[in-house]
């Protein structure tokens, strides 16, 4: 019986051809993905979503223990980005909204503790001494790392406007808003 016997050969330079065949091919790879990202539509702006708000107001308005606050209608530089009510967890209300300059604002009712609606709203901020008065009602001003809030107690519940605006800002923010 005869054995063959069978021997490769490798051709010099074989491993530094794979290399760069593989270099190749990925940058091949890599520039059909970059222009089918160029040609695909994306969304566009800043990324916000906007939500419709206003149908979810009157029903929110006869469940809240509480005078509802929102606006009165589309605040004009404003863009709607979230609204809920939830009646099971203290009757909370949250409204936010996005200014044209990427700023956020928000109102947030609900009837537990104060203290506890103000961490919901704002994480960690901390009650100041300052106070601003809008439409002859006073606001006290809460600090945290994220963001600034002026907040009101009355007998119904707590209400909080938060957000990302200066304490003036959010003040022309609470001027927006109506209980009716």
């Amino acid at each position: 019986m005869a054995t063959e016997s069978t021997t490769v050969r490798k051709r010099p330079g074989m491993a530094a051809k794979s290399v760069r065949d593989m270099v190749l091919s990925l940058i091949a790879v890599m520039l059909a993905g970059f222009g089918i990202y160029l040609f695909i539509p994306h969304s566009g702006g800043n990324g916000v979503r906007a939500v419709s708000w206003q149908d979810s107001v009157p029903s929110a308005r006869r469940a809240a223990p509480y005078p509802l606050l929102a606006p009165a209608g589309d605040p004009k530089g404003w863009t709607a980005t979230s609204v809920r009510y939830d009646g099971e967890h203290d009757h909370t209300w949250s409204l936010g909204f996005i200014d044209d300059k990427g700023q956020y604002a928000a109102v947030q009712q609900a009837t537990g503790p104060l203290a506890d609606v103000v961490k919901n709203a704002t994480v960690d901020a901390v009650k100041q001494s300052a106070v601003t008065t809008v439409d002859g009602v006073a606001w006290t001003h809460y600090q945290g790392s994220r963001y600034r809030a002026l907040v009101r107690q009355t007998p119904q519940g707590t209400s909080v406007v938060f957000g990302t605006e200066s304490f003036a800002r959010l003040a022309d923010f609470v001027a927006l808003l109506r209980s009716s």
